[in-house]
Protein backbone atom coordinates (compact mmCIF):
# COMPACT_ATOMS: atom_id res chain seq x y z
CA UNK A 1 0.00 0.00 0.00
CA UNK A 2 2.57 2.42 0.85
CA UNK A 3 4.82 1.98 -2.27
CA UNK A 4 1.50 2.28 -4.45
CA UNK A 5 1.31 5.46 -3.25
CA UNK A 6 4.28 6.91 -2.95
CA UNK A 7 4.51 5.25 -6.71
CA UNK A 8 1.43 7.29 -8.02
CA UNK A 9 2.77 10.28 -5.95
CA UNK A 10 6.09 10.21 -7.78
CA UNK A 11 4.18 9.34 -11.25
CA UNK A 12 1.92 12.43 -10.99
CA UNK A 13 4.42 14.36 -9.65
CA UNK A 14 6.57 14.03 -11.82
CA UNK A 15 3.59 14.67 -15.24
CA UNK A 16 2.87 17.55 -13.24
CA UNK A 17 6.67 19.45 -13.49
CA UNK A 18 7.56 17.64 -17.01
CA UNK A 19 4.58 19.31 -18.88
CA UNK A 20 5.82 22.12 -16.48
CA UNK A 21 9.50 22.26 -17.95
CA UNK A 22 8.22 22.24 -21.17
CA UNK A 23 5.27 24.17 -21.35
CA UNK A 24 5.67 26.80 -18.60
CA UNK A 25 7.28 30.36 -18.96
CA UNK A 26 7.95 30.19 -15.18
CA UNK A 27 10.23 26.99 -15.70
CA UNK A 28 11.89 28.90 -18.76
CA UNK A 29 12.76 31.13 -16.05
CA UNK A 30 14.00 29.07 -13.17
CA UNK A 31 16.09 27.10 -15.91
CA UNK A 32 17.33 30.43 -17.04
CA UNK A 33 18.44 30.84 -13.25
CA UNK A 34 20.16 27.95 -13.36
CA UNK A 35 22.47 28.44 -16.03
CA UNK A 36 20.99 24.98 -17.37
CA UNK A 37 18.51 26.69 -20.54
CA UNK A 38 19.63 23.93 -22.96
CA UNK A 39 18.69 21.29 -20.36
CA UNK A 40 15.27 22.27 -19.67
CA UNK A 41 13.04 19.88 -22.72
CA UNK A 42 15.66 17.58 -21.97
CA UNK A 43 14.90 17.61 -17.95
CA UNK A 44 11.18 17.36 -18.99
CA UNK A 45 10.64 14.75 -21.45
CA UNK A 46 13.02 12.78 -18.64
CA UNK A 47 10.40 13.49 -15.99
CA UNK A 48 7.90 12.51 -18.93
CA UNK A 49 9.85 9.03 -19.34
CA UNK A 50 9.98 8.36 -15.76
CA UNK A 51 6.74 8.87 -14.98
CA UNK A 52 5.18 6.77 -17.75
CA UNK A 53 7.79 4.17 -16.57
CA UNK A 54 6.26 4.12 -13.13
CA UNK A 55 3.07 3.96 -14.36
CA UNK A 56 4.02 0.91 -17.05
CA UNK A 57 5.77 -0.73 -13.70
CA UNK A 58 2.70 -1.55 -12.42
CA UNK A 59 2.68 -4.29 -15.58
CA UNK A 60 5.94 -4.47 -16.31
CA UNK A 61 7.97 -4.50 -12.67
CA UNK A 62 11.47 -4.17 -14.13
CA UNK A 63 10.12 -0.85 -15.42
CA UNK A 64 9.48 0.43 -11.91
CA UNK A 65 13.30 -0.66 -11.09
CA UNK A 66 14.62 1.66 -13.88
CA UNK A 67 11.86 4.34 -13.54
CA UNK A 68 12.73 5.27 -10.06
CA UNK A 69 16.43 5.05 -10.24
CA UNK A 70 16.29 7.16 -13.16
CA UNK A 71 14.04 9.88 -11.47
CA UNK A 72 16.03 9.29 -8.29
CA UNK A 73 19.35 10.28 -9.99
CA UNK A 74 17.94 13.12 -11.84
CA UNK A 75 16.53 14.29 -8.75
CA UNK A 76 19.91 14.31 -6.72
CA UNK A 77 21.37 16.40 -9.77
CA UNK A 78 18.62 18.73 -9.31
CA UNK A 79 19.23 19.32 -5.96
CA UNK A 80 22.94 19.75 -6.05
CA UNK A 81 22.37 22.50 -8.30
CA UNK A 82 20.03 23.86 -6.18
CA UNK A 83 22.91 24.03 -3.29
CA UNK A 84 25.32 25.37 -5.96
CA UNK A 85 23.37 28.22 -6.97
CA UNK A 86 22.61 28.79 -2.75
CA UNK A 87 18.69 28.52 -2.89
CA UNK A 88 17.55 27.68 0.19
CA UNK A 89 16.60 24.67 2.16
CA UNK A 90 13.22 25.31 1.52
CA UNK A 91 13.02 25.86 -2.12
CA UNK A 92 15.70 22.68 -1.95
CA UNK A 93 13.67 20.18 0.11
CA UNK A 94 11.00 19.03 -2.72
CA UNK A 95 14.16 17.88 -5.22
CA UNK A 96 15.79 15.68 -1.79
CA UNK A 97 12.36 14.53 -0.63
CA UNK A 98 11.29 13.36 -4.63
CA UNK A 99 15.16 11.51 -4.53
CA UNK A 100 14.35 10.37 -1.54
CA UNK A 101 10.91 8.62 -2.42
CA UNK A 102 12.32 7.29 -5.75
CA UNK A 103 15.79 5.98 -3.57
CA UNK A 104 13.17 3.99 -1.45
CA UNK A 105 10.50 2.91 -4.78
CA UNK A 106 13.90 1.99 -6.44
CA UNK A 107 15.29 0.05 -3.15
CA UNK A 108 11.62 -1.66 -2.53
CA UNK A 109 11.02 -2.56 -6.04
CA UNK A 110 14.83 -3.63 -6.85
CA UNK A 111 14.28 -6.41 -3.72
CA UNK A 112 11.08 -7.40 -4.84
CA UNK A 113 12.01 -8.39 -8.54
Amino acid sequence: MLLTSLILISAFGFIWYGLNCLFSKKMHREFQRFGLTNFRKLTGILQLLGATGLLIGFIYPLMTVIASAGLAILMLLGFFVRIKIKDGLLVSFPAFAFMLINLYIFLSSYSGL
